[in-house]
């Protein structure tokens, strides 16, 4: 079984590197435009499911790729960020201090005060590709930063204690296979998004 993941396309709250977490940010002009040019870069031989997280930046960037509505589920939301979200990276170090090294130290056991954990992300996540191999169709999900990174780590190992066996990138689609039993490996990532002609300059 292939998944394919796609983030969604940039936010207001992404241009100025806010976390957003939860927040139901949409998306923003320059965020639209760019998703409007995406193509995906392959022809799939089977039907495709198109899934996306229940958030507006999510479904309106499926909505914008696939021209039709996706299937929502709550397993593809974005990571919790609790008390922090709205805040920049650089903003939570000036003001938790020595504090946020300790919780970024923990890796997938970091939680931001109110919020989950990388760990809670995977949980939910797994879960859910563990059912999703049970479908004979082809799934792209379109999901968030948290999500992908919590992918990652189910496919690589990856502990979140330093930096990412493969660095997601954006503008690209990352493809995993699921086996039935849940298993997770990386079959491709940073497939690029063609874009059609008319949309590349922004």
């Amino acid at each position: 079984m292939l998944v394919s993941f796609l983030r969604h396309g940039s936010t207001a709250w992404n241009e100025r590197g806010r976390m957003q977490g939860r927040s139901d940010i949409p998306l923003s002009p320059r965020g639209r435009d760019r998703v409007s040019a995406w193509r995906m870069p392959f022809e799939p031989a089977t039907p495709v499911r198109w899934v996306s997280s229940p958030l507006c930046r999510a479904v309106e960037t499926a909505e914008l790729v696939s021209g039709a509505k996706p299937r929502c589920d709550s397993a593809l939301i974005e990571m919790d960020w609790g008390d922090w979200e709205g805040f920049r990276l650089d903003e939570l170090r000036a003001r938790c201090g020595a504090e946020f090294v300790r919780l970024e130290a923990q890796g997938l056991d970091f939680r931001p005060p109110g919020g989950e954990s990388p760990r809670d992300v995977l949980h939910r996540v797994r879960g859910w590709l563990k059912s999703a191999a049970l479908d004979e169709k082809q799934v792209i999900a379109v999901s968030h930063n948290g999500v992908l990174r919590a992918v990652l780590a189910a496919a690589t190992g990856w502990d979140m204690t330093d930096k990412p066996p493969v660095r997601l990138k954006p503008d690209t689609l990352h493809r995993f296979a699921v086996a039935r039993d849940g298993a997770i490996s990386i079959v491709e990532c940073n497939v690029p998004l063609a874009l059609a002609p008319s949309r590349i300059a922004l």
